[in-house]
């Protein structure tokens, strides 16, 4: 289970929650390109991928118990928003997705692989697969019978999912190819969030 740790340092002023791995590796790569590093109290970002987002209540909990000056933002997949909302209700009605921009999580469609897929194309995702040498398995994958008369993009998108550590590494080369004009919305306003925070 992932802990929140800032012991010995100075506390972020920002803290950036997401779900996993293969998301941290496109935010921090995103961020990068603006300039935003996140090393703590450094630069005043942290970047704290859950490992799930079941563990975001005590996550947020913790952030708002040790470090109550941090401003905690964040990126949610559509499927699990309720969680999110609910994480940072403050004992309130949990907010609807306008809400929770307003409060710094972002909501992608489906999850942050779909945006990466509809931002940047099926081709360019399946040049990034053949970069990690999953050309071959994904062509295997496609004539499997639950997958053959799929839509493109339907097949990209479950692939990613599957094997060990390819999620990650291909997030990191479609990370690559994002720019100004392609990243995916939710992560453009997240971006936009942290700038403004850090001043």
């Amino acid at each position: 289970m992932p802990v929140f740790e800032v012991t010995g340092r100075r506390a972020p002023r920002a803290a950036v929650l997401v779900e996993g791995d293969s998301d941290a590796v496109v935010v921090e790569r995103l961020a990068a390109s603006r300039g935003i590093r996140f090393d703590g109290g450094a630069s005043g970002a942290e970047l704290v991928p859950m490992q799930g987002v079941t563990n975001i209540r005590r996550i947020v909990a913790r952030l708002r118990a040790d470090q109550p000056r941090t401003v905690v933002l964040g990126l949610a997949d559509a499927p699990e928003e309720r969680f999110v909302a609910s994480a940072i209700a403050d004992g309130g009605a949990p907010p609807d997705r306008d809400g929770l921009a307003a409060r710094g999580f972002f909501v992608c469609v489906r999850d942050l692989e779909d945006e990466l897929i509809r931002a940047l194309g099926t081709d360019a995702v399946e040049d990034a697969l053949r970069e990690i040498g999953d050309a071959g398995r994904f062509a295997t994958f496609q004539r499997q019978p639950d997958w053959r008369d799929r839509a493109r993009a339907d097949q990209l998108h479950r692939f990613a999912g599957s094997g060990a550590g390819r999620k990650r590494a291909l997030a990191a080369r479609l990370a690559e190819r994002l720019d100004a004009s392609t990243t995916p919305v939710p992560i453009r306003g997240l971006l936009d969030r942290l700038e403004l925070e850090l001043g």
